[in-house]
């Protein structure tokens, strides 16, 4: 029997190649003969360096940068050497999660630091880049990240302007004429699952700022700053399209990639999936295990595991889903191609044991080992 394991990340717990390395082990003693081909997920956002560094022979690089608030913070991110490809999560430079609540404003964050981390990459060879853009605590359309790049945003007196969305509020002119070289050559997969276009009522400022510490006044400042920003681009660079979708994401650094870079915004799943070729294991396969942390309503939506069913589906496999958890409405992921679903938890605990990475990776394995005794002594 061959078995193709791609299982999401179990956050704060088992990352995706530790647990299917548990189910393997879990199948293994059910099935002694089984071949067991560990394959890596993500979606795009958190966990997406890990991911695909761990299950693509991809090595860890970390580099200081300028974090949202102006201090430095180390980012992590990966190489896969032979493609010369980086994996990037722009939260490890401008995340919100770096920030305390109290710290959060949008009119000071920057996404200053994702630029250095992508000038790192370039210098060290890299030419293709996927980029996950989600959990950002930053609103200055990525001006930052292009000013770490080369590129002017430039104020009345000819000066780079401030960091942060407040930077928007002084900006008079944009050009390339500095960009750093390299820069050109490069392709960048911007992981976006969010259609949220720029400006106005379902723009950036209006979805996103709220949660990133603006006020009101500071969303109506915001989108007005953003919305000229854009008029700007536009009269230099042909591409700029505030209203496209996605332009939104991110404080609006889906703009900045799709207007001055080779970018193309794609689903995170998407993505990966087409890195890691996961469709030329599947349809070798006798059978699909996907899963993650919780599964519920929301996975049916188009998470990561239904991208897998999905998948194998396009091939006839059966799709079976392990999880830390499941809800009622998990119900919902066996219509879009998870044939059945189990949770690992072997018995009443608190959260903090279930998440423990040793109980986890048992727990997992058990699971799995029931499952496959009973398929095995089906199969005979």
């Amino acid at each position: 029997m061959r078995v193709v394991t791609a299982i999401d990340s179990l956050k704060g717990s088992l990352s995706s190649m530790e647990a299917g390395s548990a189910v393997r082990e879990g199948i293994l003693r059910a099935c002694a003969e089984a071949e067991v081909e560990i394959r890596p997920l993500a979606d795009g956002g958190e966990g997406t360096v890990e991911a695909l560094v761990g299950g693509m022979n991809g090595e860890i690089q970390r580099v200081t940068v300028t974090g949202p608030l102006g201090k430095p913070v180390t980012c992590e991110y990966g190489i896969i050497e032979d493609t010369k490809t980086a994996i990037i999560e722009m939260s490890g430079a401008a995340g919100i999660t770096l920030l305390a609540p109290k710290e959060r404003n949008p009119l000071h964050t920057t996404t200053y630091g994702v630029g250095e981390v992508i000038r790192d990459a370039i210098e060290k060879g890299c030419r293709r880049f996927i980029v996950g853009i989600g959990g950002s605590a930053t609103n200055d359309g990525g001006i930052g990240m292009l000013q770490a790049l080369g590129f002017d945003f430039l104020n009345a007196a000819g000066e780079q302007v401030r960091y942060g969305a407040e930077g928007l509020s002084e900006l008079v002119s944009v050009s390339a004429d500095h960009v750093i070289p390299g820069l050109a050559e490069c392709e960048f997969k911007v992981a976006c699952d969010v259609t949220n276009v720029l400006c106005g009522e379902q723009g950036s400022s209006a979805v996103y700022g709220p949660q990133k510490g603006a006020t009101p006044s500071m969303i109506i400042q915001m989108d007005e700053w953003l919305g000229r920003y854009a008029s700007l681009a536009q009269k230099s660079f042909p591409k700029a399209d505030p209203m496209y979708p996605g332009t939104g994401a991110a404080g609006g650094l889906g703009f900045a990639f799709l207007t001055f870079t080779n970018a193309v915004l794609e689903s995170g799943i998407r993505i990966v999936l087409e890195e890691t070729r996961l469709e030329d294991y599947v349809k070798e396969a006798d059978l699909v295990i996907t899963g993650e942390g919780r599964l519920d309503g929301q996975t049916a939506m188009g998470k990561a595991p239904v991208g897998v069913a999905e998948l194998a589906k396009k091939y006839g496999k059966p799709v079976i889903a392990f999880a830390g958890s499941v809800t009622k409405d998990a119900r919902a992921c066996n219509e879009k191609g998870i044939d059945a679903f189990f949770p690992i938890l072997r018995g009443v605990t608190t959260l903090d044991e279930a998440m423990e990475p040793q109980n986890a990776r048992a727990n997992m394995a058990d699971t799995a080992e029931q499952v496959f005794r009973l398929i095995h002594a089906f199969r005979g």
